[in-house]
């Protein structure tokens, strides 16, 4: 007698069959190829070198798991992927690294072993990796992201010394200040101490005293989004990131143009910085002024107008302004930070540590910006906003949001593009930079620690 569980074919009805026979072949397709139908397909690679960091990124359709590790003599990092198989998409890597990338001399891909790819990134110097997954977020899907950053970073003062034209000139070189502007002289200043004569007046009891010294005012200009993060974007196509970065280079030339001024950008091409970074940025060089640069976007396009903001602590201004903080707030998910590493400690700190005083400043700098930005574009409101901006919450520096103008207006998106109403922009912002300073004149400080 058979079994009670065995059944034997004989007894199963047609209907019963096929699925048996279903089952049986699908089982089978399994034992002959695990992981085919599981494989997962890497849907696009990216590159986004820079001085501070180069970042690459594998778009993928399901988590990847990976293993890395540093080799010496010469500089390599190592990644192997598990579950993928090499496809034309992962191929293309290798033709993005640019000559010019900083720290990738080059990379080679290849089928390290059945189910494996392994990167071998070629190094021009010594780099701290960081290697990490983001999950969907936006128009991407799961994403696999190898952050390479120096190992030995540059100072980011002397980085800032270095780019400046003045830093060739000695102090007592520096042009005086526009009539419209005082700035107050450094805490160190020695009137006492002449400058060096030249050969021919060494004898010249009458020489004129030196003029005073007075410090640089350090200005940080923030274009929002970038890399990963593109911004909002027009119907035209013109992302944000691209017009802010165009509209922060020339407002930083014509910074540079004034007496005593200097410019920090937190980012200088297209790669992406998170939030909490731009601020010690800011911090790190010591700003008296940060000006974060965008370009809005909204659901309807008949929106138009430009805004500043500053930050609140008391809740948003206005339902407008607290949507538009929630977006923005939500570029480091879009950019791509690493949890791990992410300093939550820093971001509460500074959120604690913003004072009324900075607020007040910020509210004061809003006010004469809006009041420029008004004589070459519409206004959206015409009085600063305020709401809880990550990116503005340095504790000891007046910072403000200007939204140049609205990129899903399909007018206004032409405008952005336009190198005549982007010089206009940068113009009315400096003139509201010297307005603010002519009324507020930086306070002599020490060197943050």
């Amino acid at each position: 007698m058979p079994h009670p569980l065995t059944v034997r074919p004989q007894s199963l009805n047609s209907k019963s069959r096929r699925t048996v026979l279903k089952a049986g072949g699908a089982l089978l397709i399994s034992v002959l190829a695990p992981g085919a139908a599981q494989a997962a397909q890497i849907l696009a690679v990216r590159v986004w070198p820079a001085d501070d960091y180069t970042r690459v990124t594998l778009e993928n359709d399901s988590d990847l798991k990976t293993t890395h590790f540093t080799v010496k003599n010469p500089e390599r990092l190592v990644v192997d992927i598990e579950g993928i198989e090499l496809n034309p998409a992962l191929k293309e890597l290798v033709a993005k690294i640019q000559s010019n990338d900083p720290y990738i001399k080059q990379v080679r891909v290849g089928q390290n072993r059945p189910n494996v790819v392994r990167l071998v990134f070629d190094l021009k110097e010594e780099v701290n990796p960081q290697v990490f997954t983001l999950q969907p977020v936006g128009n991407y899907k799961h994403r696999l992201v190898f952050d390479l950053y120096p190992t030995n970073p540059p100072d980011p003062i002397a980085a800032l010394i270095e780019k400046g034209d003045w830093s060739k000139e000695s102090p007592r070189d520096i042009p005086q200040p526009a009539p419209d502007f005082k700035p107050v002289p450094r805490p160190d200043t020695r009137a006492d101490q002449p400058p060096a004569m030249a050969e021919g007046d060494k004898n010249n009891s009458k020489s004129p005293a030196p003029p005073a010294m007075t410090r640089l005012i350090t200005i940080a200009l923030d274009p929002g989004h970038g890399g990963e993060d593109p911004g909002a974007t027009g119907r035209g196509g013109s992302r944000e990131k691209d017009v802010v970065l165009s509209i922060a280079k020339r407002l930083k030339a014509k910074i540079e143009q004034q007496p005593n001024m200097r410019v920090m950008l937190t980012r200088d091409g297209d790669y992406f910085v998170p939030l909490p970074v731009r601020v010690q940025k800011a911090r790190a060089v010591q700003a008296d002024l940060f000006m974060s640069i965008h370009a809005d976007a909204f659901v309807e396009s008949s929106a138009r107008g430009s805004s500043v903001f500053a930050l609140s602590d008391k809740g948003a201004s206005s339902t407008a302004a607290r949507w538009l903080a929630n977006k923005e707030n939500s570029a480091d998910l879009i950019g791509g930070v690493n949890i791990k590493n992410h300093d939550k400690q820093l971001a509460s700190v500074l959120l604690d540590l913003s004072t009324t005083a900075q607020i007040s400043d910020s509210l004061k700098l809003g006010k004469v910006v809006l009041g420029e930005i008004g004589g070459i574009n519409r206004l959206h409101k015409g009085a600063v906003e305020q709401a809880g901006f990550a990116v503005l919450k340095a504790p000891d520096i007046p910072s403000i949001l200007i939204e140049t103008a609205f990129i899903s207006n399909p007018e206004e998106e032409a405008k952005l593009t336009d190198d005549d109403y982007q010089d206009k922009m940068a113009d009315a912002v400096l003139r509201g930079i010297k307005k603010y300073f002519a009324k507020n004149p930086p306070l002599s400080k020490n060197k943050l620690t």
